[in-house]
């Protein structure tokens, strides 16, 4: 497996989690809105993909905690790409 497809495949299991366990919550609701606009599940899960991932950079770049807010406010914006403080 490529180190990118390995990634790949963290992040949707991070997601699958977080709607599974409906925590965030918003993660289940901007999944169904995301649908309800006309993306395919595929689609709308990699767009809050890139939300799970700009945190993951920020922790990691950084050094700072998961910000929880900045995650929410993210997945409240798209389709919009989300965007790191």
């Amino acid at each position: 497996m490529k180190p990118n497809e390995l990634l790949r495949n963290q992040i949707l299991e991070i997601i699958y989690n977080q709607i599974n366990s409906d925590n965030p919550r918003e993660t289940n609701q901007t999944l169904k809105r995301l649908k309800e606009m006309g993306y395919s599940d595929n689609d709308a899960r990699m767009m809050i993909g890139q939300c799970v991932s700009a945190e993951i950079f920020d922790v990691f770049k950084h050094g700072k905690p998961f910000d929880e807010k900045r995650y929410i406010k993210n997945l409240k914006n798209l389709p919009k790409e989300p965007f790191e403080d």
